[in-house]
This record gives structure tokens, C-alpha cells and sequence, in this order.
């Protein structure tokens, strides 16, 4: 064969993408899910920046916060109104939301947390705890840990996390209504990336919740699409990567008392922004 003929036909093979890549993810989904199969529920325009969800308790009242106003909405998936909000601080950088005993509890971008206790009336009040580390931080992810009668909340850009590539878990205690400034956990990068089956420098967690049946804490990443799954200590024993083409920016998540599991979607530049449902089937 000629020379030419033989370098055109190669590069023909490989235009083509003849040959495997081998830095192909693979998907799988954990068991009692099919991440490939949700139910997708469309939200109205007020709610396109959504960043986080609480169900509370089912999908006909879904508590969700904008990332750009302090209100606090809830959500009937099945509404052709809109939806009823809460006020409860000025416009901000808002993250995400969950419930406890205590009442509401809103993230801030800056780690600080907004404790609102009812929305039982039209005018809500909020007391502001401030997240006060020094160094840069950043966050998105709070979740009531019961266990421990806190708030958990994880970094996504931490500067003390960057040169261990670790990411760290902080709590506010719902005894004290304070904040303890030493990790109570920390994941590694390395070892999500090494289950993941990917390179990955930094875990950037987006939104996290417990799952009310297995007792395990199931945390979504938006900038890593990934779905992570760890105990309550923080030990990391599964990673699941998540397809853009159905997470297009995955921001919150909670799971109704049956286990089946909400992934909120921001509509972000190229989609609208969803609710994802995903039936549980019981191992």
C-alpha cells in the first residue's frame, strides 16, 4: 500500500474515533437506582437559578431557595401558579437549604447560616450566624445531621483544603447555635477520583442528604458530575459519574421518606432548570 494512501486512511480511522478511548467514563448508578431513568419535572421561570431543595415532605411541597433572592419557595411540582415564598434577608449569594428540629436553616455562600424557625405566617424573621474562618471560603452544601444535632456544611473552594486536596465538613452545633472551626471530616480527591475512574484534582461538592433508609449521606457535584455516596463519617464508598446530557447542573438534592431521590437542575446557559425524580427500589 502506498505510503499516503496508508497515513490518509489512518487518519481517516482516528477522525472517525475508530480506536477506544480509554479516558471514556463509564456510568452505573447505585443500587436501587437507575440514574438513566427520572421522572423530569419542569420548574417555572422564578425558580431557573434553583440551588438547593428540601422536601418537605413529599413532591407537592418541595422547599427550594434562588441563589440570587432570600426567599425561600415552595414548590408543587404539579403548580400552574406561582409559587408561595417566604422573605427572609436581602438579595445574596444563597446555596442551599434544609429542615431540622430547630426550623429552616439557609446557606450562604460565605458558610454563614440563616436560621429561620416557621413559615407557618406571610412575615418570616431570620437569625444570621456568621461563618468567621480566616482564609477564603466557599460553599454550597448543608445538610441536619440528626446524629450529631448540627448542621453539616462542606466547602467547595477552601483555601486551607487546596494544597492537601482535601475537602472539609464543618458543623454548627443546633445545642450551642455555634460553629466548630475544626473539620469534623475531611474527603479526599484522590481516592472519590480513584472510584470515579477519573482525574480529578478537587472534590467541589454542590448539595448533600442523607438517605432516610440506608443512614448513608449522598452528595451531588455539579462541577465534578459526580454523585458521591460516603457514611456519616465522611468515608467515602461509592462514586457515580452523571450524565450532562440528563444533570445539566445539578444544585440540590433531598429524598422523600420512601427513598426515592430529587436532583434539582439550574437552567444554567444551555438547558431549563428541572427537578429530577428517581424512584427507589428497596435492596
Amino acid at each position: 500500500m502506498d505510503v499516503r494512501i496508508g497515513m490518509f486512511f489512518l487518519f481517516f480511522l482516528i477522525s472517525c474515533n475508530y480506536f477506544p478511548d480509554r479516558t471514556q467514563k463509564t456510568y452505573s448508578s447505585p443500587e436501587g437506582y437507575d440514574l438513566s431513568s427520572p421522572v423530569r419535572y419542569r420548574v417555572r421561570e422564578s425558580m431557573q437559578e434553583i440551588s438547593g431543595i428540601a422536601l418537605f415532605p413529599d413532591e407537592h411541597r418541595i422547599m427550594a431557595i434562588n441563589d440570587e433572592e432570600g426567599k425561600i419557595y415552595e414548590i408543587d411540582v404539579n403548580a400552574t401558579k406561582p409559587y408561595p415564598n417566604w422573605k427572609f434577608a436581602k438579595n445574596g449569594d444563597y446555596e442551599d437549604i434544609c429542615h431540622s428540629d430547630s426550623g429552616w436553616f439557609v446557606l450562604k455562600s460565605s458558610g454563614s447560616l440563616y436560621h429561620v424557625p416557621s413559615l407557618d405566617t406571610d412575615s418570616v424573621k431570620a437569625t444570621h450566624y456568621k461563618f468567621e474562618k480566616e482564609g477564603k471560603t466557599e460553599f454550597e452544601t448543608a445538610y441536619f445531621d440528626k446524629n450529631r444535632h448540627s448542621i453539616i456544611i462542606i466547602c467547595k473552594n477552601c483555601e486551607d483544603d487546596k494544597k492537601a486536596g482535601v475537602t472539609s465538613a464543618y458543623r454548627f452545633s443546633l445545642d450551642s447555635m455555634a460553629f466548630d472551626y475544626t473539620p469534623v471530616f475531611k474527603f479526599s480527591a484522590t481516592e472519590i477520583a480513584a472510584l470515579a475512574g477519573n482525574d480529578m484534582r478537587f472534590f467541589k461538592p454542590s448539595a448533600a442528604a442523607i438517605h432516610p433508609l440506608e443512614k448513608r449521606l449522598y452528595i451531588v457535584a455539579s462541577v465534578n458530575q459526580l454523585l458521591v455516596i460516603t457514611d456519616l463519617d465522611g468515608h467515602v464508598q461509592e462514586a457515580h459519574n452523571l450524565k450532562h446530557r440528563l444533570f445539566r447542573q445539578p444544585e440540590g438534592i433531598s429524598f422523600a421518606a420512601n427513598g426515592d431521590m430529587y436532583i434539582s437542575n439550574e437552567g444554567g446557559y444551555d438547558g431549563v432548570a428541572n427537578i429530577l425524580k428517581f424512584t427507589y427500589k428497596k435492596k
